[in-house]
């Protein structure tokens, strides 16, 4: 049974209801997901994890049983600013107003800029398969399109990406996912029907594709704002061996430009590092957190 042990609740973020469970006991510890996905992408690590820290696994605004907040203007409403806020202070009401963080995917990006938002938040920090928005948007060439073409396709304004996506949401999915991991079969029935049935809301398509349009738009100008900023604590980033993140990028040095202390390695797996590779991304993770 996933996330055996653990408690669902939902806790007022900063603009709407934050989903989550809670579980263990020990240190405070935050995991974020990324996209398509839901906090169930942590179902294979969540129960280790709580031998030694309290762990929080929450859905970011707009996806899986979060709320959909407004959009606001210029994508505020889904710009990883205001999704950091979220988080933050539903930690802060669960009694932890300081929490190891990590974050995959999307909320990689959501992690990135809640430490540089809330420096005092964050014990340390660790990012799954990505290196800075800014960078990647720099760095973007034919290769890398590409592989991201989802990127350029989600940012299209209303109503097109949604329209495309809500036809066949479970082969848009499917699609997706599979093309992103690595051999094998990365995910099990449970955790892609719980993908399936949160990700076919067309409030979610809606908001998941906002989170793309904040990214190229408010995001950016909140990066560029924080360019001589740097993430203050520890830090480590983990990427997939057969990912993009492998083939285009030196991704600790990419990170070393944005912190003061990284560490990083490669996990033999595509995308989906928890989902992939559960025990190799653990021990990663527990050595860096847990040293």
């Amino acid at each position: 049974m996933a996330f055996e042990g653990f408690e669902t609740r939902r806790i007022g973020g900063e603009g709407c209801e934050i989903n989550l469970r809670i579980g263990g006991s020990g240190p405070p510890l935050l995991l974020l997901h990324g996209y398509p996905q839901t906090h169930f992408m942590w179902h294979k690590l969540a129960p280790r994890l709580a031998e030694r820290f309290t762990v929080v696994a929450s859905d970011l605004r707009g996806y899986g049983d979060s709320g959909h907040p407004p959009d606001g203007e210029n994508h505020f409403g889904y710009s990883k600013r205001a999704t950091a806020a979220d988080q933050v202070k539903v930690m802060a009401s669960l009694g932890f107003p300081r929490f190891s963080l990590v974050g995959h995917d999307r909320g990689g990006r959501v992690s990135h800029r809640l430490a540089l938002d809330h420096p005092q938040a964050v014990e340390r920090l660790s990012v799954l398969d990505i290196v800075p928005t800014r960078t990647l948007f720099k760095a973007t060439d034919q290769v890398l399109a590409t592989a991201y073409y989802h990127w350029f396709f989600l940012i299209q304004a209303e109503p097109y990406p949604e329209t495309l996506i809500s036809h066949d949401p479970e082969f848009y999915l499917d699609f997706l996912m599979r093309r992103w991991a690595g051999a094998g079969e990365a995910f099990t029935d449970e955790a892609f029907g719980e993908y399936l049935r949160c990700f076919s809301k067309p409030e979610t398509i809606h908001a998941t594709c906002e989170d793309y349009r904040a990214a190229a738009t408010i995001d950016l100008e909140h990066d560029d704002a924080d360019l001589d900023s740097r993430i203050a604590c520890p830090m480590q980033a983990l990427w997939g061996a057969k990912a993009v993140m492998e083939k285009t990028f030196d991704v600790v040095a990419e990170w070393r430009k944005c912190a003061g202390q990284v560490e990083g390695q490669a996990i033999p797996c595509g995308h989906f590092l928890p989902e992939e590779a559960p025990e190799e991304t653990l021990a990663a993770l527990l050595a860096f957190l847990d040293p």
